[in-house]
């Protein structure tokens, strides 16, 4: 097992430094975590347990490395801050016998590989139990129980998940990285649960589980085009203003009423939130404003607003 040569190529910006002031207490502070997990939800899952006070090492196979350094550098670069990224080839006698060494020393295995490539590489569960009693392990993958080793990514997930609506892909890996919270999460539990027995245990987190959880608004109808915060309240909306375009998070009575005093409308039982005459008045307020002049006015009325600039 030798040290990997690291990227050159430093983000521009980490975000470890806020993460860790956000969580205060280091709760995991001398857990020793060793993760397989190449690409998105692992390393996401891992640096959130490095900001958690963790000691985090991650194995990588020799050549390529993780996919990730190549087709996103920054990514890599802010994912791998502050951990020990190591080479082992875990399909040859000499990798193994390094993995071996670490999990002798290990609190927390994390893997993303589909059981059956876990089988091959005498990594299931009941065999590392036995030999490491103390050991834990958070397994990452797609799809739960025995459709783990079926074939998906965080846009089939999301599409299961009612989560795609149209052509467009969605702005963000909302699965990759929801799927990494809850597999912190589960390393959380983990410990917790080896506080009271004194052994490890095994916990599997599931992308398209964590795509469902996120969707279940939708599944409530909330976010659907008649739902309250999809498009059918007047003060849930995106508006154009000029160069730009506003968020308006107006929701609550206080706030929609606020919003339509100063848009110059008159509260009352004649102006429903969810009528479109109302949307139609904001819009028409809106499109004759600056990002500028909605941003004061924003401030000087204490309203949920941000602007934008235009879409693309």
């Amino acid at each position: 097992m030798t040290r990997q040569t690291q990227s050159s190529i430093k983000a521009s910006t980490t975000i470890a430094p806020a993460t860790e002031a956000n969580l205060g207490i280091k709760a995991l502070k001398g857990v020793r975590v060793l993760s397989l997990a190449l690409n998105l939800p692992g390393p996401a899952a891992l640096q959130r347990l490095r900001t958690m006070g963790a000691n985090c090492t991650k194995l990588e196979p020799p050549g390529v490395g993780d996919p990730m350094a190549h087709y996103n550098t920054q990514a890599y670069g802010e994912l791998h801050e502050g951990i020990k990224v190591l080479t082992a080839d875990l399909k040859a006698p000499e990798g193994q016998r390094a993995l071996h060494k670490a999990l002798a020393k290990t609190d927390i295995l994390l893997t993303s590989f589909r059981p059956a490539a876990l089988k091959r590489l005498g990594l299931g569960w009941k065999e590392l139990h036995k030999d490491y009693p103390g050991l834990s392990m958070v397994r990452v993958v797609g799809a739960p129980g025995p459709e783990a080793d079926l074939a998906g990514h965080d846009l089939t997930y999301m599409a299961e998940a009612g989560l795609v609506p149209s052509l467009a892909l969605p702005p963000t890996l909302y699965a990759d990285m929801a799927g990494s919270l809850l597999a912190s999460e589960a390393a959380l539990q983990v410990m917790l649960r080896r506080q009271s027995s004194g052994k490890g245990s095994e916990m599997e987190v599931a992308l398209s589980e964590a795509a469902q959880w996120l969707g279940l608004p939708r599944r409530w109808g909330m976010t659907q085009p008649k739902g309250v915060v999809g498009g059918a309240h007047a003060g849930y909306q995106v508006y154009a203003c000029i160069k730009g375009r506003v968020a308006v998070a107006a929701l609550e009575p206080h706030f929609a009423q606020r919003l339509c005093e100063a848009a110059g409308l008159r509260a009352g039982a004649h102006l429903k939130m969810t009528s479109p005459a109302t949307r139609k008045a904001l819009e028409s307020f809106f499109a004759g404003k600056s990002r500028r002049e909605v941003d004061a006015l924003a401030k000087a009325a204490d309203l949920p607003v941000h602007t934008l600039p235009p879409g693309r």
